[in-house]
């Protein structure tokens, strides 16, 4: 990381003497932006599809020095590139965009490759979700400022997923955040929650800058920038009231969407990366762990891992309800087939039971249907799942018996118990 921050912090000396001096007010914006890119996008080269099939791709190649090429394009040439966009969101263009749009033809120089591929993959599910609620398509792109395009990015300030939702704010939108699931990190779901929440931000301001200003910084920060601006409602009117990090968010947004358009322009020629991205998603209404997935399909654990980032136990709770689960398309026949050796490997390893796991290659009968729903063990003993809302006496009066055997069965020492939990009740 320190390697980055210097290099950034040359880029300055680099400029045309010229914009220096427009480039310094808000160069620790841009470092910062910077940063938090480089931070995020470094974080999803861990990730095991792109370490498995981008290994041996070589990155694209720049023709020509693309920061000093950059500095020698006129203004006029950028400006009328971005107004030729067919945009809702006004492209503006001044010297806070020109300093983002450069930072960006340097930090993505050798990460241009992967952006272009993952794009392929998410962008079609973005305008999906942006089209649902009538938000701009445009703002698909704001994906590579909150994240890389990095469903595992998470800020210091514990924002998380790919569009960088907050834990309160992504509850507010309906998304599930606890110690098992945490659905900020779900491509479908997030991305439909972040369409919804700039939809309301535009309700609210009435102007695409100041929306996506304020699912930056949040409302009230922009209501205050209003208030000290006296009143004004232009994001380049209320700069400079607002927070560092958003003054520098609308230009990296404007520059995220110039790069991905006109990176041909600057002498870059990406070689893609080959990543399979074909997957099939299916819903899962009982308890099922990453660890019988791979055994019984041999999808390897840290694949299923990167297509379920929601996940953070290795768990779906399919029994608290109805929870996605995303696969290649070419194993989603093994699961099919291998399901409720799943399920039944999966509750009896929840329960503490010794499992006795069958190789996925063996045509051995599985469990009649009777035997693999049935809540009671070889030696007669019943078992409950606890409920949302549901508490111990609740459990006890429902299977006949009193709280203090319940906590007894359990080893218990209070009454707290935690929804997902599996009580002996008998």
């Amino acid at each position: 990381m320190k390697r980055f921050c210097y290099i950034s912090a040359l880029l300055l000396l680099m400029l045309p003497v010229g914009l220096r001096a427009q480039h310094h007010s808000n160069n620790a914006e841009a470092m910062d932006m910077a940063d938090q890119f480089v931070t995020n996008y470094d974080s999803l080269l861990n990730s095991y599809v792109i370490n498995k099939y981008a290994a041996s791709t070589r990155r694209h190649r720049a023709n020509i020095n693309t920061d000093y090429a950059f500095d020698q394009v006129p203004d006029s040439v950028i400006a009328r590139r971005l107004h030729s966009l067919h945009t809702v969101i006004p492209m503006t263009f001044n010297a806070e965009v020109r300093s983002y749009i450069r930072m960006y033809l340097n930090r993505m120089r050798g990460r241009l490759d992967v952006m272009l591929t993952l794009s392929e993959f998410y962008y079609p599910i973005f305008e999906e979700a942006l089209a649902r609620y009538d938000v701009p398509e445009e703002l698909k792109h704001l994906t590579i400022v909150e994240s890389a395009m990095n469903p595992n990015a998470t800020s210091r300030v514990g924002a998380a997923g790919l569009w960088q939702f907050m834990y309160t704010t992504g509850k507010n939108y309906g998304l599930e955040v606890n110690s098992i699931i945490d659905e900020r990190r779900d491509t479908y779901k997030s991305s439909d929650a972040a369409a919804h929440y700039i939809h309301d931000l535009y309700k609210v301001f009435g102007d695409w800058h100041l929306a996506i200003a304020a699912y930056n910084c949040g409302p009230g920060n922009i209501n205050k920038a209003i208030a000290r601006s006296g009143g004004k409602r232009d994001f380049w009117q209320i700069y400079p009231y607002l927070p560092r990090e958003t003054r520098g968010y609308i230009p990296a947004f404007i520059a995220a969407t110039y790069i991905m358009n006109f990176y041909p322009e600057h002498g870059l020629h990406p070689k893609r990366v080959t990543i399979p991205l074909r997957t099939d998603t299916v819903m899962v209404e009982r308890n099922m762990l990453f660890t019988y997935i791979n055994k019984y399909t041999g999808i390897e654990m840290d694949e299923l891992r990167t297509l379920n980032p929601q996940y953070r136990i290795d768990m779906i709770p399919g029994e608290g309800g109805s929870y996605p689960l995303c696969l290649p398309t070419d194993k989603m026949g093994d699961l099919i087939r291998w399901a409720d050796s799943i399920f039944l490997a999966s509750e009896d390893s929840l329960s503490r039971r010794t499992v006795a796991v069958k190789a996925a290659a063996s045509d051995e009968p599985r469990p009649a249907a009777s035997q693999r729903s049935s809540r009671k063990n070889s030696q007669g003993s019943s078992y409950h799942r606890v409920r949302r809302g549901e508490t111990l006496t609740s459990i006890a009066s429902k299977h006949g018996t009193t709280v203090s055997k319940i906590k007894k069965l359990n080893g218990l020492k209070s009454d707290r118990i935690r929804e997902g939990q599996r009580l002996k009740v008998k």
